[in-house]
């Protein structure tokens, strides 16, 4: 990676549209490049900067989120204390999500078991309903 990268290099290499880059910096997750002539032009740390912000969106992180793992917390906190308080909350999310998918799950195994000939009829929707 060298230094003063334009827009399209720095996109390339983060596997990501030019439009993505824009759309982070006017949210604040990637710092504004100096700007030579009108065109932005990165540092050498841009494309590390976006791969951190792929790994957040890969872990679920929203872009909420994303916003105060990297400017939400006090500017002596460590970015591991940061990460770990918010994968902490996530997890909890995650658990919720997954229970909810496995009772679904359930309802629709239990939904093709069933031999009733209408729906409007079926034992099992009555006891699911309202």
């Amino acid at each position: 990676m060298t230094e003063d990268m334009p827009i399209g290099e720095v996109a390339r290499q983060a596997g990501l549209r030019t439009s993505a880059l824009r759309y982070y910096e006017s949210i604040g997750l990637l710092p504004a490049p100096r700007r030579v002539n009108g065109r932005r032009r990165y540092g050498p740390d841009a494309v590390r900067q976006l791969q951190v912000l792929q790994f957040a969106q890969q872990a679920g992180f929203t872009i909420a989120e994303m916003q105060t793992l990297f400017n939400g917390f006090a500017p002596g906190q460590p970015p591991k204390a940061r990460f770990r308080a918010l994968a902490q909350q996530k997890l909890g999310e995650l658990d919720q999500v997954i229970a909810r998918a496995r009772q679904m799950q359930q309802v629709l195994e239990a939904g093709l078991a069933c031999g009733c000939v209408r729906l409007e009829d079926c034992e099992l929707i009555a006891r699911t309903g309202p």
